[in-house]
């Protein structure tokens, strides 16, 4: 049985609105493959489809090579799915929910411990402890193992990384590499755009469609235009002023600095040099004080913005 995913113009709709349009692409066996996108995307209404749990509108899709509407039964045998929402019960222990999970399996803690075992020994010391007194990151790890027990070709987490503090969301990635290195196949979605670079390949989602599908790197690499950000001592006003000039295709605010694409065409026609002096000269006689004006690479959320716009 291969472990691998093909999605065909998946579409669903909840009344007039339309969850997921068109949707497709292929996860390779063994491969960590991310839904990039923020909430209202359809990324859980894309899982709850793969995982048998909805029925799309129209298209198909295969897990392990199994169809999602035939073969439901034996695709649940063959995935874990770990749901956004914690669904855990909580007045189980930690110890108490990981035997349930695995005698749904027919399988037991030890027979597989050894693929939970870097996860489980974090949550270990707290076996005794009630699910529903855990921490975020704490819960999390106990339902990923509950996810693993039954040791899965392919592994479903939506959003597995929300809410959790950053030491938690390293670690957990961190995890799912080793995970990934032990031949099981991993599709998960995340609103977190930073985190998309711990993919080998990602699909931009928004609105139920995707935007883009390749890896990380290929999609900062087919940025259109370049990219700079701005700073001064009136960021309010720099971000009015700077898309007031001729030729900024876009201008927002990015962390501390302001981030604004000008066309590639502008830019060899003018000269980088040029086109930077004449926007300093331009936000300078409008009163900004300790300009900068510097460019930079694009990230994966500058990417999202851009494909955005069209």
């Amino acid at each position: 049985m291969n472990r691998e995913i093909c999605v065909q113009q998946i579409c669903k709709s909840y009344g007039n609105v339309r969850a997921l349009q068109s949707v497709t692409f292929h996860v390779k066996e063994g491969e960590l493959f991310g839904l990039i996108g923020p909430d209202g995307s359809g990324k859980t209404s894309l899982f709850r489809i793969l995982t048998t749990l909805l029925l799309a509108d129209s298209g198909t899709a295969t897990v392990c090579g199994l169809d999602v509407v035939r073969d439901y039964r034996q695709i649940r045998w063959h995935v874990g799915y770990m749901p956004g929402r914690f669904s855990l019960y909580p007045d189980l222990t930690v110890e108490e929910n990981l035997n349930f999970f695995a005698t749904l399996f027919h399988t037991t803690v030890r027979e597989n411990y050894g693929l939970i075992r870097d996860i489980y020994q974090q949550i270990e010391p707290f076996k005794h402890r009630k699910a529903g007194a855990l921490s975020g990151g704490m819960k999390q790890k106990l339902a990923l193992s509950c996810a693993l027990i039954h040791r899965p070709d392919i592994l479903f987490l939506d959003e597995p990384t929300t809410g959790v503090d950053p030491v938690s969301r390293i670690e957990f990635w961190n995890m799912l590499d080793r995970l990934r290195a032990e031949g099981i196949t991993i599709l998960v979605s995340t609103p977190y755009m930073d985190e998309a670079s711990r993919c080998g390949c990602i699909a931009l989602m928004c609105e139920g469609q995707c935007l883009t599908i390749n890896t990380p790197d290929a999609i900062r690499a087919s940025y259109k235009g370049r990219l700079y950000a701005a700073r001064s001592t009136e960021m309010f006003h720099l971000l009015a002023d700077i898309r007031a000039y001729p030729g900024i295709q876009s201008c927002y605010a990015f962390g501390d600095c302001h981030h604004l694409c000008v066309s590639s065409q502008k830019i060899e026609e003018d000269g980088e040099q040029t086109f930077l002096h004449a926007l300093t000269d331009f936000l300078t006689k409008r009163g900004h004080q300790e300009l900068q004006l510097y460019p930079i690479k694009p990230s994966i959320e500058d990417c999202f913005i851009d494909l955005n716009k069209y």
